[in-house]
């Protein structure tokens, strides 16, 4: 008897855990950029008001584990976040109108790319991210939106996948996100420059996992992207 409950329970247990599973694959197949995440958000957000600069920050999950601290790392400024953790480009892009856009911003931050490396949704080239970053910076611009991009943040290994190698990688993107925010009116936020060890990595000091900043992590960022942001800002 006490072998056949075990038994139930186990089946109990692995049944509850394939109907999670099932749960979550039916929302990627159905939402996969998940536009369902801010809809909410963004319909109770209503439009800025008259005079206000209101900032949006398109990103991941470390735009996502930012927007909590924006309070007070940004204390008494507009900034919105709309980050999604392990995005990748392609899906930002998709939602882009609706997380950013319609929000009618003053400026956009988007910080993406490094889940493209780590190729959470499928084989990424940089080519391929390069051309989803330059996509929104234009839809940005098309929308009197002005735009800052940001450095990918260093990685010297995904703890997630293991044996990539994204350092070089980065670097690469970095350079051709660098060269595209100067030649078409965008500002650029380099992150890598002041964060990254002599591996090409973030330090523990910075990130316990490599990949995500801690506190204070984020505090080295503040003052990166505020000054991107008021350049920005003080475009015509």
């Amino acid at each position: 008897m006490r072998t056949t409950l075990l038994a139930l329970c186990c089946v109990a247990a692995s049944a509850a855990s394939f109907a999670v599973t099932s749960i979550a694959d039916a929302q990627s197949a159905t939402d996969w950029p998940n536009l369902a995440r801010f809809r909410a958000a963004n319909a109770a957000l209503g439009a800025p008001a008259p005079g206000e600069q209101r900032v949006v920050f398109m990103g991941n999950s470390i735009t996502e584990a930012w927007a909590p601290l924006f309070a007070t790392q940004f204390a008494g400024k507009p900034y919105v976040g709309r980050g999604i953790s392990g995005q990748t480009t392609p899906q930002m892009l998709v939602r882009f109108r609706q997380d950013v856009i319609a929000l009618k911003p003053s400026a956009v931050v988007i910080l993406a790319g490094t889940n493209d490396i780590a190729g959470n949704t499928g084989p990424s080239t940089l080519e391929m991210i390069e051309d989803n970053l330059a996509s929104m910076s234009e839809l940005a611009q098309a929308n009197g939106i002005r735009v800052v991009l940001c450095s990918v943040l260093p990685v010297f290994d995904y703890p997630w996948k293991p044996g990539l190698e994204p350092a070089p990688k980065i670097i690469a993107l970095n350079a051709w996100i660098r060269e595209y925010a100067a030649a078409h009116g965008a500002e650029y936020a380099d992150f890598h420059s002041a964060m990254a060890d002599e591996r090409q990595g973030l330090p523990k000091t910075l990130a316990a996992d490599g990949v995500h900043p801690n506190t204070a992590g984020y505090a080295m960022m503040v003052p990166i992207v505020e000054s991107a942001i008021a350049r920005a800002l003080a475009r015509k």
